[in-house]
């Protein structure tokens, strides 16, 4: 008896701005679910390598190209697809949802960024692919230092305790993290001063790439 299964990539893109956490999706063209809501994605070509699947279909699905996507999760549930045997690769990543101009085309006939905390209905078993996505950025973020992308080439400490407190969904013990992100020296502190409310100026800071990829090459650990 042949057993035909079929090959699949998603794609969770998640946005931070100004304390905010969105996740990308599209309104399904065609059945099945038509009209509902999903994960930009689809079926890997014969002749493309899973990454560059992934690529596709979110740049053709909502017009959003990124270079890098972590591979999430495989998901293989018997009856999650009703058009037959799909098994799925997931992959995800942090993004600034300004920085790109969405467009919907091919099987998608709407693009849009949600909030996290105000998710729609959602196609196929996606609610559990984003739930995913979302306990693996929390539990990365607490080992590894990511997401400074995510912030102004200058900025304030303020701003990267904010980022952390929004991606985690929980208060953090804020001299406890200055401390750690300090001793990392992962930060460069510029002669530059910024006023926010009545308190005194503080200093912008920019991020250290070349310092951060010589931690993680050395196996540092960072844990919040």
């Amino acid at each position: 008896m042949k057993n035909t299964i079929q090959l699949t990539v998603d794609a969770v893109v998640f946005g931070y701005e100004s304390g905010n956490i969105s996740v990308l999706l599209v309104k399904r063209k065609y059945e099945p679910y038509k009209n509902a809501w999903a994960l930009p994605g689809g079926f890997v070509l014969e002749n493309e390598n899973l990454e560059q699947a992934v690529e596709r279909e979110l740049s053709e699905e909502t017009g959003v190209k990124i270079n890098y996507l972590e591979q999430l999760y495989t998901f293989g549930d018997v009856a999650r697809d009703p058009r037959g045997r799909v098994v799925s690769i997931a992959y995800f990543g942090l993004v600034k949802p300004n920085a790109f101009k969405l467009h919907a085309s091919t099987d998608a006939q709407k693009a849009e960024w949600f909030n996290i905390a105000q998710l729609p209905k959602l196609a196929f078993d996606h609610k559990k692919i984003v739930q995913i996505a979302i306990e693996r950025l929390q539990g990365k973020i607490t080992y590894e230092p990511i997401g400074f992308e995510l912030l102004d080439k200058r900025f304030p400490f303020s701003d990267l305790e904010k980022l952390y407190t929004t991606l985690l969904g929980r208060e953090i013990d804020r001299r406890n993290f200055k401390k750690k992100i300090t001793s990392l020296k992962v930060l460069d502190e510029l002669d530059e001063k910024v006023s926010k409310g009545r308190g005194r100026p503080g200093s912008l800071f920019s991020f250290n790439q070349k310092r951060y990829f010589q931690l993680k090459k050395a196996g540092i650990i960072f844990e919040i």
